[in-house]
């Protein structure tokens, strides 16, 4: 029996680990704690897992009294490695949310402590455990393709799931890196387990021409807004979960989860393109798009014997809701197309969080490499801050450039 502690309450801290911990695994997880900076959260948190486990006003009190095996971290981004040094140096194992973090300097950090303590990060892809995304790791493995040379990866955030991240907390680098760490981690992740390579260079531009102070008719958010009643973008934090969890904690850390999208400080990007060059010299070309009028991803893996296409299409909006796509067709030297069965699968994240979270409690063999360690964070995360870095500098920059080897920074913040 493992215990676990969580730091986040948020929706993710709640419904992929907390209520699922209690109600599915009870006779190997127990959870002794949760602390979130805002304890309203945290209390909803508790009391939809069920469970009579304390609620924490301090994490540095939560790591003593508690003495969890392992720490959970869903948290704002930019706190992730507080989290995760404080708990390793506590003793703690730490299963965090993707990204890592959100910068190369807080990344050092987590991965020289991680080295001293002997204690162990993971972090949790869930992509990997997408069966569509298996599909594909097994046609590379086959041979199919031959030896990959080019990745070419799109992906689409339709104006419902997009506009989410530029009303949110996710709208200021500061807080979560831009979309290129915070959401394209997900992607270059996979790109990397695919090729089975880490990044070498990264060349990227990026721009936003959606969203922030495009359109005049805007507020400050959308529960007093004159434009309320004929803008696409209004949310009511009446309904649904919003109420229980946003409008009704409000009062204790003024956060506000229906900001205009059209607002002065948003300063994350929702227009980018993104070139890499691994190290055993394969290629990949990314876009992002987070205005898309439907959502989903196409990838197209190039190998010396032939070509595969990967489409996946869903999301509650466009052409796609409720009629989702999944498509692998592959095209080898012998001028054949061949359209490889699949199944579609249900379930968050096209059945990945479950199989993710299955792993995660009882424990995966050796040989499964889709559970993913602090230096498969670090490398997906290196492509987003070396893709930043390029779009603020307009220069090609090298991944190894990105890593001191005795970083200096406050460990202590809070």
């Amino acid at each position: 029996m493992k215990s676990y502690a969580l730091v986040g309450a948020g929706n993710r801290g709640t419904y992929m680990f907390a209520v699922p911990i209690a109600r599915d695994y009870a006779d190997v997880a127990t959870i002794v704690g949760v602390y979130d900076t805002n304890a309203k959260r945290s209390e909803l948190l508790r009391s939809r897992t069920g469970g009579h486990f304390p609620v924490y006003t301090s994490f540095d009190t939560m790591l003593a009294e508690a003495k969890p095996d392992v720490v959970i971290v869903t948290s704002i981004d930019s706190t992730h490695h507080l989290y995760i040094i404080q708990a390793l140096r506590a003793g703690c194992d730490v299963i965090t949310e993707k990204p890592l973090t959100i910068d190369e300097h807080k990344c050092s950090l987590i991965l020289e402590t991680e080295r001293q303590t002997g204690r162990q990060v993971t972090v949790t892809f869930n992509l990997r455990y997408m069966p569509f995304m298996n599909r594909l790791k097994d046609i590379s493995r086959e041979n199919a393709l031959g030896t990959l040379t080019h990745v070419h990866f799109e992906w689409f955030l339709d104006t419902k799931h997009g506009a989410d991240y530029f009303r949110r907390w996710h709208r200021k680098k500061a807080n979560s890196g831009g979309l290129l760490v915070h959401k394209s981690t997900h992607h270059f992740d996979i790109v990397n387990w695919l090729l089975e390579d880490e990044p070498k260079s990264v060349h990227a531009f990026g721009s936003t021409r959606f969203y922030g102070p495009t359109r005049e008719e805007r507020g400050i958010r959308c529960s007093n807004c004159a434009y309320s009643n004929t803008c696409e973008f209004y949310i009511d934090l009446n309904q649904g979960n919003y109420r229980a969890l946003y409008l009704n904690c409000e009062d204790e850390d003024h956060y506000f989860r229906d900001q205009c999208v059209f607002a002065d400080e948003i300063d994350i990007e929702d227009t980018l393109s993104v070139n890499v060059r691994y190290s055993k010299g394969a290629m990949m070309s990314y876009s992002l798009t987070a205005y898309a009028p439907y959502e989903g991803f196409r990838m197209v893996l190039t190998g010396t014997k032939g070509r595969l296409e990967a489409e996946y299409f869903d999301g509650a909006i466009g052409p796609y809701a409720g009629n989702p796509v999944q498509r692998i067709r592959l095209f080898n030297r012998m001028q054949e197309m061949i359209d490889i069965p699949l199944q579609v699968e249900t379930g968050d994240h096209g059945g990945g969080d479950g199989r993710l979270l299955h792993a995660l409690m009882l424990g995966s063999d050796p040989s499964d490499s889709r559970q993913a360690s602090s230096r498969d964070g670090a490398m997906s995360c290196a492509i987003g801050f070396a893709a930043n870095r390029a779009i603020r500098e307009g220069n090609a920059v090298r991944i190894a450039d990105l890593f001191q080897p005795n970083p200096e920074e406050d460990q202590h913040e809070h």
